[in-house]
């Protein structure tokens, strides 16, 4: 009997108002072309992400910033994330443009990965597999 592998289901939006949506379009391209389930909110507020990612059962939840309220939305989203208890069960990664001191209040935050302009296919697809794995 062949064993059902089960894809993994990614919810992407961008964090808040912010409407530069190419690089988040590409990122939704990267992840669908390896295998994974992708759903794409576009533009909301970190309730309305949490919430979503409830009922769709993500097991990743991706954002975008390039508005520069990373750190304040972010940090939205990640309380709330705790508050509904599914922190623990989903992983956080969080891309834009925001300065290399960031990265660590970023991580420090909660999300458990982050990533810049330029980042690869490799290198974003490589981490959601590798993350997911360390959870399982």
């Amino acid at each position: 009997m062949q064993k059902k592998t089960v894809k993994i289901k990614v919810l992407l939006s961008k964090l808040g108002l912010d409407v530069h949506n190419r690089g988040l379009i590409t990122v939704a391209k990267m992840l669908r072309d390896a295998g994974m389930e992708v759903i794409y909110l576009g533009n909301a507020l970190p309730d309305e992400i949490i919430n979503i990612a409830i009922q769709e059962n993500a097991d990743v939840i991706g954002v975008s910033s390039l508005g520069g309220a990373h750190l304040t939305l972010g940090k939205d989203l990640i309380d709330i994330a705790l508050q509904k208890e599914v922190k623990e069960s989903t992983l956080f990664i969080i891309g834009g443009i925001f300065s290399i001191e960031d990265h660590q209040k970023l991580k420090d935050i909660g999300f458990d990965e982050v990533f810049t302009a330029g980042a690869t296919s490799e290198e974003i697809v490589g981490a959601v597999y590798s993350l997911i794995k360390e959870r399982v």
